[in-house]
């Protein structure tokens, strides 16, 4: 090798390294970037499609109202303006933070958000919770008696958990555990006198299980966890399933690459080869959907929380769709747009450092 070479080598290979940074720091400014655009799509269709059946005035309160009374009070929120003009003036309160107010109850969206946003969190993550619990151990199992009986009632119930609708298993977990069984409450976050207590705590969190946790009353904590069980294995299953799936197909085709062969052929036990050598790698592919599992998530919550008297998000969203209050079901949906792109881009970052092939 000659001189010019070896002083060549260094050089090339600090710009790899530098190379290696920047492709991290590129992905993560185009994934932050590309969270306004989807939010701006997102609240696009959401405003143009709540506009079909009109005005949201005369959509929530117009049979009420007098001619007058609704030409009134179409001029004062000015919905009597070109639809253009309303669109613009919409996405500019969007980006100042401000979502609107609802037509039935005047309250503020972020107010609502504040409100019954922690409940959902809570479903959320008790969800999520159930999903890796049920379908990455699962998934091990699945791919170590891969192509054998367990393996194949395994994938059939996986199948079965993300082709049945949430609100079926939601009736049907109802019906079974509650009113056959007795084992769990049928609705609601926690008893009445539970919530009360959890309510009146001081700098309460509006997420009962961590209030609870706070009391350090057992009694509390296990009403509130009885409560979760139902709906949170309703909305869990849905992504159980898929987790399932996932887990054996990665687990698979790991056995498969070449320095398990060379584990394999230097004696190593089936089991630990999948334990230790197998299991690692298929958990990135988890990671990297997640955060469509819980987009997915949030729209099971809806039909959940309808279901079980869960009183978040998704229960008042479907609360203003009956009574028509087509502001607060754009104000909801654009801030859940907003949370699902922002959790998009966490989960794309932590990835991204998981895995660096997840960068190019």
């Amino acid at each position: 090798m000659s001189v010019a070479d070896e002083q060549a080598a260094p050089t090339a290979a600090a710009g790899k390294k530098e190379s290696g940074g920047g492709g991290l720091g590129r992905y993560i400014l185009v994934r932050f970037l590309l969270i306004i655009p989807t939010v701006f799509i997102l609240v696009t269709m959401v405003f143009f499609l709540m506009r079909v059946v009109g005005d949201p005035i005369s959509a929530s309160v117009g049979g009420r109202l007098t001619p007058e009374q609704l030409a009134e009070r179409l001029a004062e929120a000015g919905y009597d303006r070109p639809i253009m003009v309303q669109y613009f003036e919409y996405i500019g309160q969007i980006f100042t933070g401000d979502f609107g107010r609802t037509i039935t109850d005047n309250r503020e969206i972020s107010d609502i958000l504040i409100t019954y946003g922690t409940g959902t969190l809570e479903l959320v993550f008790f969800s999520l919770l159930v999903a890796l619990v049920v379908g990455v151990p699962l998934g091990r199992l699945a791919a170590f008696h891969r192509d054998r009986l367990p393996d194949a009632v395994l994938r059939i119930f996986a199948i079965l958990c993300y082709a049945t609708p949430v609100f079926f298993a939601a009736l049907l977990l109802q019906l079974v555990f509650s009113v056959w069984l007795g084992w769990f409450p049928l609705s609601g976050r926690a008893s009445p006198s539970t919530q009360l207590i959890l309510d009146r705590i001081s700098g309460s969190s509006g997420i009962n299980i961590i209030d609870a946790l706070r009391t350090g009353r057992w009694d509390l904590i296990s009403d509130v966890l009885a409560h979760a069980v139902l709906p949170a294995v309703a909305l869990g299953l849905l992504t159980a399933g898929v987790f399932l799936r996932l887990v054996r197909t990665n687990m698979i085709g790991t056995l498969s690459m070449g320095f398990v062969d060379a584990a394999r052929s230097r004696g190593v036990r089936e089991s630990r080869l999948l334990r230790k050598h197998a299991f690692k790698p298929a958990l990135i592919p988890i990671i990297t959907v997640m955060g469509m599992q819980i987009a997915l998530m949030l729209g099971g919550a809806i039909l959940t929380e309808t279901a079980f008297g869960w009183r978040g998000l998704g229960f008042q969203l479907a609360q203003y769709l009956g009574a028509r209050d087509f502001v607060a079901v754009q104000g909801i949906v654009a801030l859940l747009a907003v949370i699902v792109a922002v959790t998009n881009f966490i989960v794309d970052v932590v990835a991204a450092l998981i895995d660096p092939r997840v960068r190019y």
